[in-house]
């Protein structure tokens, strides 16, 4: 009732403009024949294309097979030592020291399984010596392994401080310690460094 002829007439012109899909530019002050969709509409379109590309089924299966490489990306590198995919608690320089640092040398942890296996075979013997020998080779052992950890873990600090400045070095010390403790063979990452060698 208000409104201006003026406006009537664009609107009109616009409603009968013809839809125009070349690629030439077209003019700021020209109608452009069709009126502008609401926001919820043109968001309700551009998810709708998103989501006709691939099928929910389809999705799964996708993200199934990235897992699935992702995990045989990270299996490879936990065996050549590749940084780019190693977990992160194994990626980083510090790391990498602390893991070359038990690499390069005998730790008495290693060996403990072997000998609980022994120690265990003794103390099942119905012989009281045996039992009684079984019991003292196990309270040597666990000092042994408390010892030579405490040793280990003062020297790699020592070391990290030096290397390692400014960084972050959280948590180093104890991955190291809990690396000590698997055999040599069942590491993973696989050992870099061969025994004596310095990281």
């Amino acid at each position: 009732m208000f409104r201006s002829r003026a406006k009537e007439e664009k609107t009109q012109a616009a409603d009968k403009a013809p839809v125009n899909f070349s690629k030439q530019p077209r003019d700021p002050q020209a109608p452009k024949g069709r009126p502008t969709p609401k926001r919820s509409q043109a968001q309700s379109q551009r998810r709708s294309v998103a989501n006709t590309s691939m099928t929910r089924k389809d999705a799964a299966k996708r993200q199934r097979e990235e897992r699935r490489a992702a995990l045989e990306r990270q299996r490879q590198a936990l065996a050549s030592g590749d940084e780019r995919y190693l977990p992160a608690r194994d990626k980083g320089p510090v790391r990498r020291f602390a893991r070359d640092f038990i690499d390069s040398r005998f730790n008495i942890a290693e060996f403990f399984l072997p000998m609980a296996v022994v120690i265990l075979v003794l103390s099942m013997v119905r012989v009281a010596s045996l039992q009684n020998v079984a019991l003292l080779l196990w309270l040597v052992v666990i000092v042994l392994i408390v010892l030579d950890s405490f040793v280990t873990a003062f020297r790699l600090k020592k070391q990290l401080s030096e290397r390692f400045a400014g960084e972050n070095k959280r948590g180093a010390v104890a991955y190291a310690l809990m690396r000590s403790l698997q055999m040599r063979r069942l590491r993973l990452p696989k050992p870099q460094v061969k025994r004596g060698e310095r990281p």
